[in-house]
């Protein structure tokens, strides 16, 4: 069995999928994190390689970026992979003041003002939740761990927030309330699917960059300097079936 734009078999997918956006960072992880893996998947260079984490068999894969990319490997990994759980770990811009460079954000709940769900589903939805069950499972996994996390909402956006020619002018288009803890590119479309198909959905971020601080990572930082997060999601699937 196979995808247009995934060359896996069926079973070679674990039901927990580990999901960076960079292939590169898919390749990282299951070098250094996982034991006995297999790259299952190179179509378009979006590596997929399903290993095993302390005796659990996980996938690891990445999505690209931006809400179509993401939209459509989320889709084929619930719909024909029989893919349970989904945990995105990405790059973030921070939009809390007390956010450091490689502080962890947990996505409570995403705001896009863009038409992925009315194109996917006729759905004129511009907000979506995050799993409440995944996300309980990654806090109490960070706990146990000694990680810490920031729990808030987030802004998918269209393009990168910081090529924005004005993004306060962005910012007072979202909702009253709202809050953002943080902005990326990919989450929105990742719950919204998960929620059409009733399955999980997570998203772990690293901050890599804020307008509250000087300093933006570098390209290697953002690849290599993300353990805790790379850490939290694969300690997190052990608790999932």
């Amino acid at each position: 069995m196979s995808t247009p734009h995934n060359e896996a078999n069926l079973g070679d997918i674990a039901k927990t999928v580990i999901m960076p956006g960079d292939p590169l960072r898919a390749k990282y992880i299951a070098e250094n994190f996982l034991e006995d893996y297999t790259l299952v998947n190179k179509v378009r260079g979006m590596y997929a390689y399903t290993g095993f984490y302390k005796g659990k068999k996980i996938t690891v894969m990445a999505s690209g970026m931006g809400m179509p990319s993401m939209g459509i490997y989320a889709y084929e990994l619930y719909k024909f992979y029989d893919v349970e759980n989904i945990i995105r770990i990405g790059s973030c811009g921070g939009y809390l003041p007390e956010l450091k460079l490689f502080n962890i954000v947990l996505s409570k709940r995403v705001f896009s003002e863009g038409n992925f769900a009315l194109t996917l589903n006729n759905d004129d939805c511009h907000e979506v939740d995050g799993s409440e069950f995944l996300n309980s499972v990654i806090k109490n996994t960070a706990e146990n761990n000694n990680i810490k996390i920031f729990e808030g909402n987030t802004i998918c956006a269209d393009c990168f927030d910081v090529y924005m020619a004005n993004v306060d002018e962005f910012l007072k288009r979202i909702p009253d309330g709202f809050n953002p803890y943080s902005a990326e590119m990919e989450a929105f479309a990742l719950f919204y699917v998960a929620k059409i198909l009733n399955k999980n959905a997570s998203c772990l971020m690293s901050v890599v960059d804020s307008k509250f601080i000087k300093e933006i990572a570098t390209p290697e930082e953002r690849q290599t300097g993300l353990n805790n997060m790379i850490k939290l999601a694969l300690e997190s699937s052990l608790e999932l079936n």
